[in-house]
């Protein structure tokens, strides 16, 4: 599945290696966490934080996700897919997590998890539709993910989207809509400022 920043949102999640069941290998993500605050985006002494709501994913479309590497950026490899039972999902008030079962028969599966195991690749995402909705919280600056509407993708990732939290931003639709209530807050803070001082 390719990577399509302009048309997907991407978020950051943690991977890490589960006991091995049989002829399989597993890894564990849990890619949402439910009511935590996370920074989205950083500018001087602004920031914008953004949660994802329990009930956020009531409705999303999960029946066909899969788990890849970096979103299918130079590997089209499809490691598993929620559809054939090797993703196993759990969804309750505190989060999403998500069992990846991986075949120990082949050689790429093999690889990704000696690659995990061995902290080579420690970060994952997840992919999601832009139609989402939200509430914004302009006292705490935070965008409240109400309704996710389709999870495309769980992807190993060499670089996670949040690592650096204005790459993140840049593919935050939410973040693009209340760009101008953030520059009607630093104007009104700023005349405030003057008039105090007696500017104007």
């Amino acid at each position: 599945m390719p990577y399509k920043p302009n048309e997907r949102e991407y978020r950051s999640a943690e991977l890490s290696v589960a006991q091995e069941e049989g002829d399989e290998l597993q890894l564990f993500i849990e890619p949402i966490v439910f009511n935590s605050r996370t920074l989205l985006w950083k500018d001087g002494d602004e920031e914008v934080y953004e949660m994802i709501m329990p009930g956020a994913l009531d409705e999303c479309d999960r029946s066909d996700f899969i788990f890849n590497r970096n979103h299918g950026e130079n590997d089209s490899t499809v490691f598993a897919r929620s559809k054939n039972g090797s993703i196993v999902t759990e969804i309750d008030d505190r989060s999403m997590r998500c069992t990846i079962r991986l075949d120990k028969r082949d050689t790429r599966h093999v690889q990704l998890h000696s690659d995990v195991v061995a902290k080579r690749i420690t970060g994952a995402s997840f992919a999601f539709s832009r139609d989402y909705e939200y509430e914004y919280e302009s006292e705490t600056r935070t965008i409240k993910i109400t309704k996710i509407k389709k999870l495309y993708d769980i992807s190993a990732v060499d670089f996670p989207a949040y690592e650096a939290a204005t790459v993140s931003a840049r593919s935050s639709l939410a973040l693009e809509q209340i760009k101008g209530t953030l520059k009607s807050e630093r104007t009104r803070r700023k005349r405030k400022l003057m008039l105090a001082i007696g500017l104007i």
